[in-house]
């Protein structure tokens, strides 16, 4: 038995979130009938983390277990030979070992943290081209201003004000490593890194970030949030068109030949 990683990429506009549903019309139901059609045979796969509907990836990380032998660019262009073109793997690595041993591989447990980009649109006017790609905003932002905000969010914390009715997750404590706010022309770049993420976490602190921005709140505003655990205190849940999965970090043991396009190259 081998365990394969797999890194992917995917333009998450037309597809209902990662995680396999009944109406076929996700990522992970893309990936593994493509699998499937390459391989003859059925793979079930983890990935290192789930993404809700509309939400992009510049590197997804998924891995399955399987005897078959085959070389690393053999499942890259053979499984892209039956995803759409929104889907594609970037990579594929072989990982050594037993499956059953608890420190092998394994594509969610492994990762010591995840990124998340969120590119939001920032001019008076929508922009067309950048629909489904960038989130929107109106009304002029301050970057001094929400860079400020963030600082008592870093480090161990609940994140309750920050958490979606639904999630599922069984601590909102989390760790933030950090959070970056640039502007690039007409965009405003929010990088976001933790050890693990709430269900729309990321886009509640967007949210969020916007009201401080945007002048309605005051930088010290944030704080506040974090010690009220109070997620109706908190700002709507913005839109999902911004949003990237961006870089999962692994151990360098593992070896996989992740690239640099987490780096947004296209804004």
């Amino acid at each position: 038995m081998q365990r394969i990683a797999l890194g992917l990429q995917y333009d998450g506009t037309a597809w209902h979130g990662y995680q396999k549903q009944e109406s076929g019309l996700t990522v992970q139901d893309q990936l593994e009938n493509a699998l499937e059609k390459f391989a003859r045979v059925r793979l079930a796969t983890t990935c290192a983390g789930r993404t809700d509907t509309g939400v992009h990836a510049l590197e997804q990380v998924v891995h399955f277990d399987t005897t078959l032998q085959r070389d690393m660019h053999s499942w890259v262009r053979g499984v892209n030979a039956f995803l759409p073109p929104s889907i594609a793997v970037r990579w594929a690595s072989a990982l050594e070992g037993d499956p059953t041993v608890n420190d092998f591989f394994h594509a969610r447990f492994s990762a010591r943290a995840r990124s998340y980009h969120y590119v939001l649109y920032n001019n008076p006017t929508r922009s067309p081209l950048l629909e489904g790609r960038a989130g929107f905003f109106f009304r002029p932002l301050d970057i001094a201003l929400m860079q400020q905000a963030v600082q008592p969010l870093l480090g161990w914390h609940d994140f309750t004000a920050f958490r979606a009715a639904q999630c599922q997750a069984k601590s909102p404590v989390k760790l933030m490593h950090d959070i970056r706010i640039e502007r690039r022309g007409e965009l405003v770049v929010f990088t976001i890194t933790a050890n693990a993420f709430l269900h729309h976490m990321v886009r509640n602190l967007v949210g969020s970030l916007v009201y401080v921005g945007s002048g309605r709140e005051k930088p010290e505003w944030l704080g506040q949030l974090l010690e009220s655990r109070d997620r109706h205190a908190a700002a709507p849940t913005f839109m999902p068109d911004g949003l990237y999965l961006a870089k999962i970090d692994y151990d360098p043991k593992w070896g996989l030949p992740q690239d640099s396009s987490s780096q947004l190259p296209w804004f």
